[in-house]
């Protein structure tokens, strides 16, 4: 998979492995966030059972040239692509999306999403987490978080289902995926793969190709030594050294589980099934996203690059990103419908921001915050509704603007998570997970 820069400069590589098996020498975080799923336990669950996938078009979608188009307005605004109809009247959406079209009435289109930052990293915080970042931020950092994204809420708040792992990004770890003051352990477990290698695999859910069986029943017995010398200590250590013990052997068991590997073996999905997703990295990470939800993971944060069409972005969409998010986004649509996953699989696709209305030099779109447009299916979303309108060039908001921390809302709202909720600071100062401010976007239910 290669590495993607922005125009930036910014490398979009991961720097810190949240997902590592700490127990056998490849980091600390699974330990810590089996631990933090027994404690997040405790927190009280939701009454709703809903799960989330976000498709976050790194870089930032053209929505002016996909599902916000201005067909009338000048050539140098409306650009080259013509608009088709859906299975919804009155909904219409770019040609180069002719199978997201016939699945219309399972989505629903902000059209007037807005906010005020049009930088990469900064934009993309706001975009994950609901909060505008203060100074001091770093987008370079990994994690960059200054508050928790929505996935660590999700993990913190509701606990895990089950064996695997309660927050998952794929097919590496975003820069603010972070847990931020929620704790190490709450953040997400990271894939580390592309699932559409051939030989895709999860790294931490295997040992590496240099271990053999034996050398990893040894481990096992090297755990199985340190505990019985754990056992010889003082009472409270002894206390100490039995949690652990009990996150490392529950680590051991992640590896070595077959219910947990199977929920990432993506090879057992049909080749057809596989072949309609696509055969690139958007198509199976959204294939695998479903697999993850079935399975029981709660968030799952696809990390997709690169959007960001300063240079001939008609031609890179048409022949390119557009054709991958064609496939992917309407297979997965009706995947999760024909399996009965969509009434409680909320579904987001966005990226950090639009693009500029006017048509560059260069044939491309340059960052555009004050304008763009997302789009949001299923966990109680009404599908067929276009909700808000921007300009007649796509400038600006024509209605009320809706921005992150009302998506994050939304979001909080369809999983049964209050948006007032807070959590305390080590402390005990009350960190809210969502600004005052923020709003549910009732049009969508």
């Amino acid at each position: 998979m290669k590495r993607s820069k922005f125009c930036d400069g910014v490398s979009r590589r991961d720097m810190l492995r949240f997902g590592a098996a700490g127990a056998f020498g490849f980091g600390l975080s699974l330990p810590q966030i089996l631990a933090t799923q027994a404690e997040a336990a405790k927190n009280g669950k939701s009454k709703q059972d809903i799960s989330l996938i976000i498709v976050f078009l790194q870089g930032g979608l053209s929505t002016i040239d996909t599902w916000d188009m201005k067909p009338n307005a000048p050539a140098e605004f409306r650009g080259e692509f013509k608009t088709i109809s859906t299975n919804v009247p009155g909904i219409k959406l770019c040609n180069h999306m002719p199978r997201v079209a016939k699945h219309a009435d399972k989505f629903s289109l902000v059209h007037s999403f807005s906010h005020s930052n049009s930088g990469h990293g900064t934009a993309d915080h706001w975009m994950l987490t609901g909060y505008p970042v203060k100074s001091g931020f770093n987008s370079g950092l990994n994690p960059n978080n200054q508050q928790p994204s929505h996935g660590s809420v999700i993990a913190r708040k509701m606990g895990p289902r089950g064996p695997v792992p309660p927050y998952v990004c794929l097919p590496k770890a975003h820069n603010s995926a972070g847990s931020s003051h929620l704790g190490s352990s709450a953040a997400p477990f990271v894939v580390e793969a592309d699932p559409n290698a051939p030989n895709f695999a999860v790294p931490d859910l295997a040992p590496p190709v240099a271990i053999s069986a034996r050398r990893l029943n040894n481990r096992k017995s090297l755990l199985n030594t340190i505990n019985r010398f754990e056992k010889s200590g003082e009472a409270e250590a002894n206390r100490n050294a039995k949690t652990l013990s009990t996150f490392q052997r529950k680590a051991f068991s992640l590896m070595t589980s077959k219910e947990t590997k199977a929920a990432f073996n993506i090879h057992k999905e049909p080749e057809k099934l596989r072949d309609e997703y696509g055969r690139h990295s958007l198509g199976q990470s959204c294939l695998m996203a479903r697999r993850l939800v079935q399975a029981g993971v709660r968030c799952v944060l696809i990390d997709h690059t690169n959007w960001d069409t300063h240079y001939n972005n008609f031609a890179v969409l048409k022949n390119d990103l557009l054709p991958h998010l064609d496939s992917a986004m309407s297979t997965m649509l009706r995947d999760l419908e024909d399996r009965g996953m969509l009434d409680t699989t909320f579904v987001l696709f966005t990226g950090e921001f639009g693009r500029t209305p006017r048509v560059n030099p260069s044939a491309g779109r340059d960052h555009w915050g004050p304008s763009s447009a997302i789009a949001v299916a299923g966990g109680g979303v009404k599908g067929g509704r276009v909700i808000g309108a921007s300009n007649a060039r796509a400038e600006r908001p024509a209605t009320t603007p809706i921005g992150p921390e009302d998506l994050a809302a939304t979001i909080y709202h369809s999983m049964g998570i209050a948006p007032q909720t807070e959590f305390l600071s080590p402390e005990g100062r009350p960190l809210p997970i969502l600004p005052a401010k923020a709003k549910v976007i009732r049009g969508l239910f």
